[in-house]
């Protein structure tokens, strides 16, 4: 049995894992990139603080020791599912049982004026090692960086310049950084560490445009309100797509990803996908635990993924650590239960006596047990003490069945 992976990302990885732990079958990994390495740690790229090995978040004899053929810096042009075969530029590799890992790429903002990322001179997503290598290369030179999105990936091309003494502006459509990661009070912080390390926001704002010069590289960016700005490097950090564009012709079936069933299957039998190309989640645990699962059942261990979409986020810029799990926006109805002092902030949003959503700011230990009560949606209304009075001890025990209940 030959089972053939296209992606050595956090999907892929996990997904060789399992099969390794569970079969001797023959493992073959191709990969768009020279090495494996953690998205989330590619602004220390930038900051110098990490070389490419040291991104890694496999053990350097990872390939050998699990008996894993190892195909890096190769690009997938297209899948013969007929056949089972995987098509390469010149070769071609077959496969018993395939699994497609292959991500997400940066998504372009409809913006007049910049192409495809690929075709563009000074405009880079961040995203893949080449995206973070062009970064720190351009940025060098560089004296007016612009980034467009100030999310968690922006706001790690920020940090990752702010170390290396640049100081760049950041252009938000929304009131505050972070809208999708916290709510505008935790995200405060955040702006002030960053605007005092000498970078700009341009709030509520959007690029409506973008100039180039003879050479075909941007050399302004025009604001909706009309505002110029001078750029020779412009960051994009506004969302992802899933890497499908290799499936077109294969059969498969996705619409904004790949779509899969309760076990990672597609519509082709012995396809499987798994991680940000399903375009279910961008997060890198659940990318993981995709991985995992399908691994397993491309063994022929029928495991189901049943695992509830609750959104978790760890952000920890200048030492200061913050943790979301679930909703971060509250809806009418909903309440907000918040306690804060000089070093920490926390909000627990409930609704209907049920926590839909938890921030923590500061202490963000001893806090794992949040996810497990959103995800399965526990009422608090009969604990007998303050929310936040809440612990492990208090939030589990175990019925007769094993599963966790409120005690």
């Amino acid at each position: 049995m030959k089972h053939v992976i296209i992606g050595a990302s956090a999907a892929g990885i996990s997904a060789a894992k399992a099969i390794r732990e569970n079969s001797n079958h023959e493992i073959v990994i191709i990969s768009a990139d020279e090495a494996v390495y953690s998205r989330c740690m590619l602004h220390k790229y930038i900051g110098g603080s990490r070389n490419v090995a040291e991104l890694s978040f496999i053990p350097d004899n990872f390939f050998a020791e699990n008996k894993i053929t190892w195909h890096g810096n190769y690009t997938v042009t297209g899948i013969d599912t007929a056949a089972k075969r995987v098509l390469l530029e010149g070769w071609h590799e077959d496969y018993d049982k395939l699994l497609i890992a292959t991500g997400a790429e940066s998504a372009l903002p409809p913006i007049d004026g910049i192409g495809g990322l690929q075709d563009a001179k000074n405009v880079h997503g961040l995203r893949h090692l080449s995206d973070a290598k062009a970064i720190r290369e351009k940025a060098e030179t560089a004296k007016n960086i612009v980034i467009i999105g100030a999310g968690l990936v922006g706001l790690d091309a920020a940090y990752g310049l702010i170390e290396i003494d640049k100081k760049p502006t950041i252009v938000e459509m929304a009131a505050n950084v972070l809208p999708q990661n916290m709510d505008a009070k935790a995200a405060e912080i955040y702006q002030e560490k960053f605007a005092e390390a000498g970078c700009n926001f341009l709030l509520e704002s959007k690029v409506a445009s973008v100039q180039t010069d003879t050479n075909g590289a941007v050399c302004q960016v025009t604001l909706g309100c009309g505002k110029t700005i001078p750029c020779d490097l412009l960051i994009v950090a506004v969302g992802v797509r899933p890497a499908l564009d290799f499936v077109k012709d294969s059969g498969i079936t996705f619409t904004r990803g790949i779509i899969v069933d309760n076990f990672f299957a597609t519509n082709i039998a012995d396809v499987y996908a798994a991680g940000d190309v399903t375009g279910i989640s961008e997060s890198w645990p659940d990318a993981m635990r995709h991985g995992e699962v399908a691994g397993l059942n491309m063994c022929g261990i029928a495991t189901p993924y049943t695992d509830a979409l609750v959104q978790k986020n760890t952000v920890n810029f200048f030492n200061v650590p913050t943790l979301s799990v679930g909703q971060t926006k509250v809806a009418a109805g909903d309440v907000e239960k918040v306690r804060e002092s000089q070093s920490c902030y926390q909000k627990v949003i409930l609704r209907d006596n049920v926590p839909v959503g938890v921030i923590l700011q500061g202490d963000i230990s001893r806090s794992g047990f949040w996810q497990h009560i959103i995800k399965n949606r526990l009422s608090v209304a009969d604990i007998q003490k303050p929310v936040w009075k809440v612990s492990f001890a208090d939030a589990y025990g175990v019925d007769v069945d094993g599963e966790y209940m409120w005690v």
